[in-house]
């Protein structure tokens, strides 16, 4: 499973990124963390507000940090 968190780096971003490592681990998942800086590429992902989430090119989360337990319960919905 491919993780992508897109944004700035900010604390928001590290958070979201915090929380996705998080879930994915409580699910034990196999997974790559891949975190995205650059704007040219977030804006090319159809990306509107960051922090996000996208998850084997699906956005699940955008905008919001999200918890550890929504995002667990947005990848066993997957």
């Amino acid at each position: 499973m491919k993780l992508k968190i897109y944004g700035s780096g900010c604390a928001k971003c590290q958070a979201l990124a915090k929380n996705a490592t998080a879930a994915a681990q409580a699910l034990e998942l196999d997974y790559d963390l891949e975190k995205i800086t650059d704007t040219n590429a977030i804006i090319d992902a159809g990306i509107m507000r960051t922090p996000a989430l996208m998850v084997d090119e699906s956005i699940l989360v955008e905008g919001k940090v999200a918890t550890a337990d929504e995002i667990r319960q947005l990848l066993q919905s997957r």
